[in-house]
């Protein structure tokens, strides 16, 4: 028998060699070559755990965990290793192979009680818990920028929205703090599923645990895991922590996805309430005058792609029979790809809000005409002891005269207004200007200007306590 070592991880039992095509379409390391430092923090805690059952001695250990070291150093994580590499199969073969040209045929006593269903496990947990880390600090960022921009717009006014129609006036403070409140719910969710999958499955083996007495608690405590997986089977084909993270990215996307949708609108022309950062839009090839929404509409086709990665996900394991199958290395890519996106999102999100330039006299004619003060009079009669099912009516009836004449509210008298109920005097005008009908939702969570001034101050609390 050879001394060499074997160009493939399991080929002692295969006499035939493999179909070359069927060789390069199946391998991973095309994609998973990005795992390398995962692979490798993953391989150093493994071998202490090994030295700690005696298949290392110290001095091995010693240079094992050295030449894990080198070959991490001495790696550059690019594409073009699958073609530098054309014998690494995989991730972890291409580790071995390195290790081996380190430190010679002690690295193949790295792969003494592990299996690559535990370590590709593994490896992903590792990836996932580093991208939900470096998503966290983004959406914080992200937030940063809202509530300094929110700080910016101080009592500025505009109208909000039901049915794509005017409803209310708000704060533009209270419009941008509802993102922060979604961007808070986002970061919960994505800690959530870090703590649900920081559990380790090394020492899990391919599927019926390791063949030696392991203290599975030394690679998990390395690797800063909670605590070992607690069932082998389900340790090596669970990727719950992949469609966790992936879905809760999808709800992220939503997210921006709204906020750039609002943004795209109210650049429009038709809204005007804001223009474009020219730093971040791009013009037309045709149409000299044009100033496009490049960032906001990218964003939204970019969301498209989280949503497409957590439902790949979704197909791909509903029907897996335990334990592992190789179909669990088509996840692989839409996770990457998943954490690349909303990592480039991210980028430029945090950076586009900050240079965004509100229109505010716009805004506020648009949130004090069009009648959006008839919530305000409504609830002024109904303070008056009205009740509101009919203070609603005769609002109603107002409006009416209102729109017939070509008036606001506040420009219709009292002579006109007593017909439709006794309960007008001449407090109603001081009660439907754009500040008392924002000061009248005066509820925590609304949008008078005190409570949007405590939630502005609580959100950077909150803010700064998580940072």
């Amino acid at each position: 028998m050879s001394n060499e070592q074997p160009t493939k991880m399991w080929s002692g039992r295969f006499r035939e060699p493999l179909n070359q095509q069927f060789e390069s379409w199946q391998r991973s390391f095309p994609f998973d070559y990005r795992l390398l430092p995962q692979e490798v923090a993953a391989s150093r805690a493994h071998a202490r755990a090994i030295a700690a059952a005696g298949i290392l001695t110290p001095q091995e250990l010693t240079t094992m965990l050295a030449g894990l070291d080198r070959v991490l150093a001495e790696t550059t994580l690019h594409p073009s290793l699958a073609t530098e590499n054309p014998n690494a199969e995989d991730i972890h073969h291409f580790t071995e192979l390195l290790l081996t040209q380190q430190i010679g045929d002690l690295a193949l006593k790295l792969h003494t009680g592990r299996s690559r269903n535990e370590q590709i496990a593994t490896d992903m947990r590792l990836f996932v818990r580093d991208s939900i880390d470096t998503t966290i600090a983004g959406l914080r960022q992200w937030a940063q920028a809202l509530i300094d921009l929110a700080t910016a717009a101080g009592e500025a006014v505009m109208p909000s929205y039901t049915h794509l129609q005017r409803a209310e006036p708000v704060l533009i403070a209270h419009w941008l703090l509802a993102y922060v409140s979604m961007i808070e719910r986002d970061c919960s969710r994505l800690e959530d599923a870090r703590r649900r999958g920081n559990f380790c499955p090394l020492g899990s083996g391919a599927i019926a645990g390791a063949t030696l007495a392991l203290d599975r608690n030394i690679a998990a405590h390395t690797l800063g895991f909670i605590a070992p997986t607690p069932n082998s089977m389900d340790a090596t084909s669970d990727r719950d922590f992949m469609l966790d993270f992936t879905q809760a990215l999808s709800t992220l996307g939503l997210h921006i996805s709204r906020f750039a949708e609002e943004i795209t609108l109210h650049a429009t022309a038709e809204f005007g309430f804001l223009d474009l950062p020219e730093a971040f839009s791009t013009g037309s090839s045709a149409m000299p005058q044009k100033k496009n929404p490049d960032l906001t509409e990218l964003i939204r086709g970019k969301s498209a792609r989280l949503l497409g990665a957590a439902t790949t996900l979704s197909v791909l394991i509903k029907g897996l029979p335990l334990a592992y199958n190789k179909d669990l290395q088509e996840g692989q890519e839409p996770v990457f790809d998943a954490a690349d996106t909303i990592a480039g999102m991210l980028s430029v999100l945090p950076q586009f809000t900050r240079a965004l330039k509100f229109r505010e006299d716009r805004m506020r004619i648009a949130a004090t005409t069009g009648y959006l003060n008839a919530m305000a009079a409504a609830t002024y009669l109904s303070n008056k002891g009205v009740p509101f099912r009919k203070a609603h009516e005769i609002i109603g009836n107002a409006v009416r005269l209102g729109l017939e004449s070509g008036r606001e509210l506040n420009d219709i008298p009292l002579t006109e207004l007593q017909p439709l109920s006794p309960a007008f005097a001449e407090d109603f005008y001081a009660s439907i200007t754009v500040e008392a009908t924002l000061d009248c939702h005066d509820v925590l969570g609304g949008t008078a200007r005190r409570r949007v001034a405590e939630a502005l101050a609580s959100a950077k609390v909150r803010l700064t306590s998580h940072g």
